[in-house]
């Protein structure tokens, strides 16, 4: 049985952080060239489609080969939702395609990703026979605190008066955002991009950064020169 893997990149106008987001120039390319490249370069996705309010976006995708649907502007704000997004372009390409079996959703501002990752997401989503995934980080001594009644701080994610061995930890996992996979069943049933049996899929963890600031665009600018354009590291990564 062929299984029909699309990915739908949610690629809006708007952003407070960093105006023109999605298409700002990260490492010599508009940012959302480096999802692109990356789903056209992985093994098991049917189509990729660019979901967006605006043209000049659209305009990029198309120029790369990929598929454009224009995001309405009730959809598009501040406020809406990118299970919104999803969920309209899904409809489109259903009615274009037919079947669709499982979504990729990738986000455009985590551009610190491999082919690799991408791969071993879809093959792992069937393996584990999952309805929805997330990708992730490791982690094992975050220590998190907030400011309760009156100011006062409280810790979160231990607890200070007992504080563990860092070897006695046991290992978190951080939801990246990078990407999601998920059964469009579950979207309509949950209006939401997890449900049903929940699977995760493990990244490097310098991988989990993402751009929503000038600051983050050169944290990762430096950590994409460092690790993915850097021929050395690639060649002993292999």
């Amino acid at each position: 049985l062929v299984v029909e893997v699309v990915a739908i990149i949610l690629a809006r106008e708007g952003s407070k952080g960093i105006p023109g987001k999605n298409i700002i120039d990260f490492c010599g390319k508009p940012l959302i060239t480096w999802t692109i490249e990356q789903l056209q370069q992985s093994e098991g996705i049917n189509s990729i489609w660019v979901s967006s309010d605006n043209e000049k976006i659209l305009s990029i995708g198309r120029k790369y080969g990929v598929e454009s649907i224009l995001r309405p502007t009730e959809i598009s704000g501040d406020f809406a939702t990118s299970e919104s997004g999803w969920s309209q372009a899904l409809e489109i390409i259903e009615n274009r395609v037919g079947r669709v079996d499982i979504v990729l959703a990738p986000q455009v501002t985590s551009p610190l990703r491999e082919v690799g990752d991408i791969e071993r997401g879809i093959r792992s989503f069937q393996e584990q026979e999952c309805d929805s995934m997330f990708s992730c980080c490791v982690v094992n001594d975050l220590c998190f605190w907030e400011k309760g009644p009156g100011g006062t701080l409280q810790s979160l994610s231990y607890d200070y008066k007992n504080r563990q061995r860092r070897q006695d930890i046991q290992n978190k996992y951080i939801e990246n955002g990078s990407f999601y996979l998920f059964k469009p069943e579950v979207l309509r049933k949950h209006n939401n991009r997890l449900g049903g049996r929940i699977g995760m899929t493990l990244m490097d963890f310098w991988k989990m950064f993402e751009i929503d600031s000038i600051e983050d665009l050169r944290s990762c600018e430096a950590l994409m020169r460092a690790f993915l354009l850097n021929p050395q590291v690639t060649q002993n990564r292999c």
